[in-house]
C-alpha cells in the first residue's frame, strides 16, 4: 500500500432539493458523505492512491457506500457492523444558510476501534490523514485516531490533521483539549480561522505552527488561504466562481493539497491546486459529487466562456 490512508465514518446523505424549510421540500436526493471518504475520493480523482477504512451497517446504505468508494478508485476496507449505517439530513433554509442534522449516535461508524486500523497499513502508507470529527464519535473511535497517529509517527509516516470541528457532536470546551493534543502530533494541519481559535489564541497560522506541525494551512473560504510551510509563508487568493453548494469545499481543498503533496509538487503548487479544487467543488451540489479531476481543474483555470462546444 502506498499513498493516502484515512479512516472515519461515512454516512448516507438525504439532501432536500430547493431552498426553504424542510417541511416544504418535495424532492430529495440520496448520496453519501463523510469528511475522510470525501478526501479519499478527491485524492483518487486527482490521480494519487487512496485507502479508506471504516465501519458500515449490514444495510442498503452500507452497500451504497462500499460500491461508491470502490467505483471512485478508492481502496475501501469496509468492516460490516451489526449496528446501522449513520445518516445525515441536509436542507438549505435560505440561499446562504444550510442545516445538517445527524443520526449517528450508536451507529456502525461510531463503533470504530483501534484494532480496525491494521498496523501494516499504517507502516506502508505514504501519509495518514485524520480529522477532528472521528474523536468526537466515541471513546473507541478516539482511541483509534490517537493509536493510529502514534503508530504512523513511529514508522516515519507523515500525519495530516484537519481540525474539522463539528459543533453538533461536541462543544468547543470539550473539543479543545483533544484537538490541541491531536494537532500537536501532526506534521500537516488544516483549519479554518474559527477552528484554529478552539486550539490556540492569537494569529491562527503562527499559533498552530508553534504546536509543532511543519505545514500549517488555514483555509478561509472566499478569502483563499494562508499557510506556513517549512518556514515559508504563503497567501493564495480564492478563485471567483459562482457558489452553488459550499458543503464539501473544505474536503476538496484538503484533497487537492494532499494529492499534490503525494505527487511531489512544491508547496506553492499544492496550495494553488487546493484552492482550485475547493472552488470547483462549490460550483456543484453534493458532498463528494463535485470533487474535481485534473481535467476539471485545467478547465477551471483556462475557462474563458461558459459553454464548451
Amino acid at each position: 500500500m502506498t499513498g493516502l490512508l484515512t479512516f472515519g465514518e461515512t454516512m448516507g446523505l438525504v439532501a432536500a432539493e430547493g431552498i426553504g424549510p424542510l417541511e416544504h421540500a418535495r424532492g430529495f436526493r440520496f448520496g453519501i458523505g463523510g469528511a475522510e471518504s470525501n478526501v479519499a475520493i478527491g485524492v483518487a480523482r486527482l490521480g494519487s492512491p487512496a485507502t479508506w477504512i471504516g465501519r458500515v451497517g449490514r444495510d442498503a446504505t452500507g452497500d451504497l457506500i462500499e460500491r461508491r468508494l470502490r467505483a471512485e478508485g478508492v481502496a475501501a476496507v469496509v468492516i460490516r457492523d451489526p449496528s446501522f449505517t449513520g445518516l445525515m439530513v441536509r436542507h438549505r433554509r435560505t440561499g446562504a444558510l444550510q442545516h445538517v442534522d445527524y443520526h449517528r449516535a450508536g451507529s456502525a461508524g461510531s463503533r470504530l476501534g483501534p484494532s480496525d486500523i491494521p498496523v501494516d497499513a499504517l507502516h506502508t502508507a505514504a501519509l495518514l490523514h485524520v480529522t477532528g470529527i472521528t474523536p468526537a464519535l466515541s471513546d473507541t473511535a478516539r482511541a483509534a485516531v490517537f493509536q493510529a497517529v502514534e503508530t504512523a509517527r513511529a514508522a516515519g509516516v507523515p500525519v495530516s490533521v484537519d481540525v474539522n470541528h463539528r459543533a453538533k457532536l461536541w462543544s468547543r470546551f470539550d473539543a479543545g483539549p483533544v484537538l490541541l493534543d491531536l494537532v500537536s502530533r501532526a506534521d500537516i494541519v488544516f483549519a479554518g480561522p474559527d477552528e484554529a481559535a478552539i486550539v490556540v489564541d492569537g494569529p491562527p497560522v503562527a499559533g498552530l505552527a508553534k504546536l509543532g506541525p511543519a505545514e500549517v494551512i488555514v483555509k478561509d473560504g472566499p478569502r483563499g488561504c494562508t499557510a506556513l510551510i517549512a518556514g515559508e509563508t504563503f497567501t493564495v487568493p480564492a478563485l471567483d466562481v459562482t457558489v452553488v453548494d459550499p458543503v464539501g469545499a473544505g474536503d476538496a481543498f484538503v484533497a487537492g493539497y494532499l494529492a499534490d503533496r503525494l505527487a511531489g509538487a512544491a508547496p506553492a503548487a499544492r496550495l494553488e491546486t487546493a484552492v482550485a479544487a475547493g472552488a470547483w467543488a462549490v460550483t456543484l451540489p453534493g458532498d463528494c459529487e463535485g470533487l474535481p479531476s485534473r481535467e476539471d481543474l485545467a478547465a477551471l483555470r483556462s475557462a474563458t466562456d461558459d459553454v464548451v462546444r
